[in-house]
């Protein structure tokens, strides 16, 4: 193998996920010297599904299950 065919003289490709452009640069947040870049987002539909259904069951069960001397106890 020549020098100018080892991995170490190829430019490297860059492997680097980019997000799709959502808005401009300047709301990109960088953090660990740029190894970590956050943005702001949006929270997916399906969330908020999840945190409509953990509001409701909460409700449910301060309801049903609220006072009293707790689990396995005579009333």
């Amino acid at each position: 193998m020549s020098p100018s065919e080892s991995p170490a003289a190829k430019p490297a490709a860059d492997t680097t996920s980019r997000a799709p452009d959502h808005g401009s640069d300047h709301d990109l947040e960088d953090y660990g010297g740029g190894s970590v870049q956050a943005r702001h987002g949006y929270i997916p539909a399906w969330l908020l599904v999840v945190y409509a259904g953990l509001f409701a069951w909460a409700l449910y069960y301060l309801v049903a299950f609220w006072g009293g001397l707790g689990p396995g106890r005579p009333v």
